[in-house]
């Protein structure tokens, strides 16, 4: 029996993928940078048939490559080779949320913006966010220790996680989902699969940790002379500002992008830096936000004026694309050196792509910077490996939130030893041994 008659025998005709026209969502990612054609997609509708999926694959020597909402930035969700592509949208189970332990299961393919609806109907919230809300799915944000808006308050998507679901590539399936806050029974493997792109298990279901819900907010947009300044108001934020729950950054060729696409005027005057901060409370936090807040700062304190406040930052990466194909980078830098980087990376790309325009923004609070390079010629390697070099030289890291995926696997012993990168192999082999999960994804050639 073909492979293909053993996924249609095991999820149904309609659930396997063959057309190329069916197939072509799913081999291209949001950057429209990478992908290929896939030998097919397969769509299971649960657990039990994600592990018959994988060990069909096996069986047949297929390799694999996991999906989710398809919103990764690094080639880790594509096919690169001819793999199977193993889309996990169709699981899209939501327990009700236990209001004892602020907890919630939720399937793989449920996304983010369907998670925070259903915690916000029984007076919680996810305690994560980013523009992508209503397409990534939980799957790949655990699989890719997803970031965002509010990171600085509640984490990554790793402190969000209390347990979860996954299927080894043989079909073995392990279920960690007690949810229990103290639980030393050996090695912690939630937390070894979160983060891992793929290439240790597939993800199929996870228990969330949700937060409470916070349904007073006030957000501001504070133009800067300087990223010092920007550091000095972010000091005043954590100290004095309890109820801090974001701090965002761009700069001004940023802003003139997304006004321009936006067709409208900037809201406030011309500075080196801007910054969104946002507080959340259940009682009025505009007194304790105000007090550090430069009086030409723009503040929003009704939903509408937020939502247009906020558009400025988030709408950053659709102004981008629509200007043309970028070369994104998402890099973490140590915020005593976050100024030296801002100021170093136009310099850096210039001098290895002449003409280039390069776009820079992201979360002030954890020195989180994406790097968006349009008009790049197409040695796109050197860009970059000058970035990435400089970014280590800093003691930053070349992955903050998007993962490594297959772009930067060249690149990982820039910020990890050789010792441990022999590590990370060891722990992948013994779990994958035949190497059938996201190949040449994360980890480098041996």
């Amino acid at each position: 029996m073909s492979l293909t008659d053993a996924l249609q025998a095991l999820v149904g005709p309609a659930h396997v993928l063959i057309d190329p026209e069916l197939r072509a969502p799913y081999e291209t990612d949001w950057t429209g940078r990478f992908g290929s054609p896939a030998a097919l997609v397969v769509r299971p509708g649960s657990t039990e048939e994600v592990a018959s999926v994988l060990a069909a694959c096996r069986a047949h020597g297929a390799r694999v490559v996991p999906q989710g909402g398809n919103t990764g930035l690094v080639g880790a969700s594509v096919p690169r080779a001819g793999e199977v592509v193993l889309s996990l949208t169709r699981l899209t189970g939501l327990s009700p949320v236990d209001p004892a332990t602020a907890q919630v299961e939720a399937g793989a393919g449920v996304t983010l913006g369907a998670l925070q609806a259903h915690a916000r109907e029984a007076g919680f919230d996810a305690g994560l966010d980013f523009a992508a809300r209503d397409t990534a799915t939980l799957g790949g944000i655990a699989a890719t220790n997803a970031g965002g808006l509010v990171a600085v308050r509640h984490g990554t998507a790793r402190a969000r996680i209390a347990g979860l679901e996954a299927v080894l590539g043989d079909g073995t399936i392990l279920r960690r989902l007690s949810g229990l806050l103290k639980d030393n029974a050996g090695y912690d493997l939630p937390a070894l699969l979160v983060g891992s792109e793929g290439t240790l298990g597939v993800i199929t279901r996870v228990r969330w940790r949700l937060v409470a819900r916070h349904r007073a907010r006030i957000a501001a947009l504070v133009p800067l002379d300087s990223i010092d300044a920007a550091a000095e108001l972010l000091g005043a934020l954590r100290t004095r500002v309890p109820s801090l729950e974001a701090v965002e950054f761009f700069l001004p060729e940023g802003l003139k992008l997304v006004c321009d696409h936006l067709r409208i005027d900037p809201p406030v005057r011309d500075a080196a830096v801007y910054v969104v901060t946002e507080a959340a409370s259940n009682a009025d936090p505009t007194e304790e936000l105000a007090d550090v807040l430069p009086d030409d700062a723009l503040v929003a304190d009704d939903t509408a004026s937020r939502e247009r406040l906020w558009r400025l930052r988030e709408s950053h990466t659709e102004a981008i694309a629509a200007a043309g194909i970028p070369h994104k980078m998402d890099v973490g830098v140590p915020l005593p050196r976050l100024g030296e980087f801002l100021q170093r990376v136009p310099a850096v790309i210039e001098a290895v792509a002449p003409g280039a325009r390069t776009i820079l923004f992201g979360h002030l609070g954890d020195g989180n910077v994406h790097v968006n390079v349009l008009d790049l010629p197409s040695d796109e390697d050197a860009a970059d490996e000058a970035v990435l070099r400089l970014v280590a030289d800093l003691g930053g890291t070349i992955s903050a939130e998007h993962g490594v995926g297959t772009v930067k696997a060249r690149w990982l012993s820039l910020v990890r030893g050789q010792d441990e990168i022999a590590a990370m192999w060891a722990i992948k082999l013994a779990l994958d041994p035949e190497e059938l999960l996201n190949p040449g994804v994360m980890l480098p050639a041996r």
